[in-house]
């Protein structure tokens, strides 16, 4: 089987290596494309590729029929674009070419803002945070003053954001000067905050939130349309430099196995919670593999082998997940060489 994946993370790169451990040498072609000569996930790949940059959405979806067509693709795995090609199957079917997408358009469209998100998600379905959406400084006053109420410590986030980029604790005890001569990262001062809003009087949606400063989990799952195949929980030491362990939280397991049916998500994606003093509260979930994968699929579960297995329908034993084990990843010095085909 010719599978491809177009332009995503770097970290794909531990897919590849996993789907090529589950599968007899020669059974699977792992093509990967990029807009960058010399992407980290080239090295893990079998055929590279190179995609044209500046492209439109139509343009793009367009680019990539073609290029199933060109290269006998039969299983398209996209990242680049994910939402739009995901409303647009009818173009790969009509050439024979499956595609996986981990949910429909509207689903990865509103999870892909987190305030749209948080906001239609039902109580029994997981709990979030308490947060307030805002976007100018009188709102954003208002909610601070809300939250503070019930909660000790407040955070703030974009509600777009991916990789934690944006992710503050609002500090209001300690100035920005004092911050960087501590070396105190991720937080930021409060009246600070408000005198950078002055000068901008509306900007892009800011989630003010419950600070969450317990413990935090971030789950790897495989899923079929709405079907929670396997998960794998790893919970992140609060300590630099202890790893993560395989965990087993009951609470966890529910609120993943409920989001995978009531999203109907498939393929390789990835829930996130923390915990904090009301309980564990979901972050996010995001409709790709994880910086992590690599490290959850220590456990004895091959989440991309069994998400794969479930693309084709096929039947597959459930793994024994080894809770309790403590991994972690190192890094490994390579050499970036060879030319795209």
């Amino acid at each position: 089987m010719r599978i491809w994946f177009n332009k995503t993370f770097s970290t794909i790169h531990a897919v590849f290596r996993n789907l090529r451990q589950s599968v007899p040498v020669g059974e699977i072609t792992l093509i990967c494309t990029h807009t960058d000569a010399h992407a980290v996930a080239f090295l893990a790949a079998d055929e590279s590729y190179l995609e044209p940059a500046g492209l439109t959405e139509q343009e793009y979806l367009e680019w990539c029929v073609d290029f199933c067509r060109q290269h006998n693709v039969q299983l398209f795995w996209p990242g680049k674009e994910a939402a739009f090609i995901s409303k647009h199957h009818e173009f790969f079917q009509a050439i024979g070419v499956q595609v996986v997408s981990v949910a429909d358009v509207d689903t990865l469209t509103l999870l892909h803002d987190k305030a749209d998100f948080y906001t239609a998600l039902s109580a029994e379905v997981a709990q979030t945070m308490d947060f307030i959406a805002v976007s100018d400084r009188a709102a954003f006053d208002n909610a601070v003053t809300e939250l503070s109420a019930t909660h000790q410590r407040l955070c703030v986030k974009p509600a777009v954001s991916v990789f934690g980029l944006g992710f503050r604790i609002l500090d209001t005890q300690r100035d920005s000067i004092t911050q960087l001569l501590k070396g105190i990262e991720y937080q930021i001062p409060l009246q600070e905050l408000r005198a950078g809003m002055a000068n901008t009087p509306e900007f892009a949606t800011l989630l003010v939130m419950e600070h969450l400063d317990g413990s935090e989990w971030s789950v790897d799952c495989a899923g079929r349309h709405g079907e929670l195949l396997c998960a794998v929980q790893r919970k992140k030491s609060q300590q630099i430099g202890g790893g993560q362990t395989i965990d087993n939280n009951a609470e966890i397991d529910g609120m993943v196995a409920r989001l995978t049916a009531h999203y109907r998500l498939n393929g390789l994606f990835n829930i996130q919670f923390k915990e904090g003093v009301y309980g564990v509260r979901l972050l996010e979930i995001n409709p790709r593999p994880s910086g992590g994968f690599g490290m959850a699929c220590l456990s004895g579960a091959n989440l991309a082998h069994i998400a794969l297995q479930g693309v084709k329908g096929e039947l597959f034993q459930t793994p024994t997940i080894r809770y309790g084990l403590r991994v972690t990843e190192i890094n490994t010095p390579v050499v970036m060489g060879g030319g795209l085909l």
